[in-house]
């Protein structure tokens, strides 16, 4: 496999991985991109830009990230913070009045953020023409019953945070989340990034699919904690209900749906516009910084931590961001990001100043820790301790 691009000095164990990723781990098309103090030390990609294709990934090729792009909506809502527009302890009913139904008055907005909304699940699943549809989402999400007492426990909303987040920006600023970030993120940053994928823009994107991790000393399949498989098996459990609040399951090729604005599941990004963006949370990147020092301590403040009660293991939530742990293994304890479920992640590391995305057209089963990707840090971890 021919991989192409850079590395700077001493980030070579990188590109050995990535390398490896074709030749041990399956990887069939992808690119990782990592930034070191707002400058890009590596910028790398290989294999094709459709997973059953043949036409070459070129430098500019994006692909769909899934739950990558939360990391993104988090920012959004801590931006509007940062500026006073939006109070993380304030109700969310305080700007969304319908919201307060079916005993959610007191959800708090930092509970939307760090998965302690209690409403993982809708009760009627939507078809994906409905998921399209913000006003239909909201209704959806405001007229449930949470499954918990909002801000006691945490689980992941794996659908319904985009609905719970994208509705909120909607209502403090008047925009819809995808146009926010085009307007207030990617334009600033020059970030080849999109929750809601223009056409003039879709012929970049490469095709995606699920595909199995082969069964090699490089890339032994391993398998999940009984508890966990029992929970995505029964049809009533809230794990399945929390990850079919869309049925049946989008294709995630259709134009149609990624020309929807899903800030949970279907934003699409370059590995650089991925790494790009988180460099810029930490630090300056070509004269722009998100976060102030105050805002960034507060997206990685712990908010929640244990028993989850949608993903079945033990995880850490911030702010909107998934913190380092046994779950979600990411740089360093300081490290806060967002895998996307069997592929893409991006994450930033503040202490090191390392920022880094990757992308790929092969998804796997895996939600949180994907071995190519966790390959790839290894190597970064490697590189700037050697």
């Amino acid at each position: 496999m021919d991989v192409n691009g850079t590395v700077a000095e001493g980030f070579e164990p990188v590109r050995e991985a990535f390398a490896a990723n074709f030749a041990t781990l399956g990887d069939r098309g992808a690119a990782v991109t990592v930034y070191r103090d707002g400058r890009k030390v590596v910028d790398l990609w290989g294999g094709t830009r459709d997973v059953d294709g043949t036409e070459p990934w070129e430098r500019d090729t994006a692909q769909i990230v899934r739950s990558a792009t939360k990391g993104v909506a988090a920012a959004v809502l801590l931006l509007l913070a940062q500026r006073g527009q939006l109070d993380l302890d304030a109700p969310v009913a305080a700007h969304w009045p319908e919201y307060k139904a079916q005993g959610k008055e007191h959800t708090r907005v930092r509970h939307l953020l760090a998965h302690r909304a209690g409403v993982p699940a809708v009760d009627r699943p939507l078809t994906p023409a409905e998921a399209a549809d913000p006003d239909l989402t909201a209704a959806a999400v405001a007229a449930q019953t949470p499954a918990w007492d909002p801000g006691a426990e945490h689980g992941y909303h794996a659908q319904t945070f985009g609905w719970l987040t994208g509705e909120l920006v909607r209502r403090v600023t008047g925009r819809t989340i995808g146009r926010w970030i085009a307007e207030e993120l990617a334009r600033p940053l020059d970030l080849d990034l999109w929750v809601g994928l223009p056409e003039a823009v879709a012929g970049r994107v490469g095709r995606v699919a699920q595909t199995e991790a082969p069964a090699t000393p490089g890339g032994l399949r391993t398998r999940p904690k009984r508890a966990v498989s029992e929970a995505y098996a029964d049809p009533g459990s809230l794990t399945r209900r929390a990850f079919a609040a869309i049925t049946p399951m989008p294709d995630e090729n259709d134009p149609a749906y990624r020309a929807a604005a899903l800030p949970a599941s279907n934003g699409i990004a370059t590995a650089d516009g991925l790494a790009r963006f988180y460099a810029a949370l930490i630090g300056e990147v070509d004269g722009v910084r998100l976060f102030t020092p105050q805002t960034l301590s507060a997206a990685r403040s712990e908010q929640s931590a244990g028993p989850d009660r949608v993903l079945v293991v033990t995880t850490r939530f911030g702010l909107g961001y998934m913190l380092h742990g046994g779950a979600s293994p990411l740089l360093s304890p300081g490290s806060f990001g967002h895998p996307g479920r069997g592929g893409a992640l991006g994450f930033a590391d503040p202490e090191s100043g390392i920022a880094f995305g990757y992308v790929t057209n092969g998804f796997r089963k895996s939600v949180t820790a994907d071995p190519r990707a966790q390959s790839l840090i290894r190597a970064v971890r490697t590189a700037i301790t050697a």
